[in-house]
C-alpha cells in the first residue's frame, strides 16, 4: 500500500514516537523510509547584534546530529534510511518535501495542547492536512 514514506523528526519525545511508528510502518510495507529533520533555527530568535558564526555553527551542528541520530535508528532497524535537514516552518517545508519524494504516508509526532492553546491557535490558517497530497499519521505517544 505505502511505497515512499516521509518520516518528519525533530528529536522530540513526539518526533522519535513518529519515528518508531513510521519504521514499523515501512518495514511492514517494505517502504522506502524518507527522515525529514526540521529544526527551528535558534538564530530565529536572536537579536542581530548576537548573531555569530559561532551561533551558526552550534545550531547546525546540533540539527545535523538529530538527522544522524535518526538516520542511524532506522539503518540500526534494517532500513535503508535516506536523510535531509531543513530549518524553518514544519507546515511549509513538510508539504514540499513529500511532493518532491512523491511520498505516499507522511509520519509526524502529535503533541497534546490544553483547550487554551487550542484556542489561541485555532485561525482560518491551512494545516497540514490542507497542504499535503497524501495520507498524514499523527503518532500518538502511548501516555498522551
Amino acid at each position: 500500500m505505502y511505497r515512499k514514506i516521509l518520516l518528519c523528526y525533530d528529536g522530540t519525545e513526539e518526533g522519535r514516537n513518529a519515528l518508531r511508528q513510521g519504521a514499523d510502518i515501512a518495514l511492514a510495507m517494505q517502504a522506502e523510509a524518507h527522515l525529514l529533520a526540521i529544526c527551528r533555527s535558534s538564530l530565529d530568535a536572536a537579536v542581530p547584534e548576537g548573531v555569530n558564526p559561532a551561533l551558526f555553527r552550534c545550531d547546525d551542528e546540533r540539527a545535523q546530529g538529530i538527522l544522524e541520530e535518526g538516520v542511524r535508528w532506522l539503518r540500526d532497524r534494517g532500513l535503508a534510511a535516506h536523510g535531509q535537514l531543513v530549518y524553518g516552518d514544519a507546515l511549509e517545508h513538510i508539504p514540499r518535501v513529500a511532493a518532491e519524494l512523491g511520498a505516499d504516508l507522511v509520519v509526524v509526532g502529535h503533541r497534546p495542547r490544553g483547550r487554551l492553546a487550542r484556542w489561541w491557535t485555532d485561525s482560518g490558517e491551512e494545516t497540514l492536512l490542507d497542504r499535503t497530497r497524501c495520507s498524514i499519521l499523527a503518532a500518538v505517544s502511548p501516555t498522551a
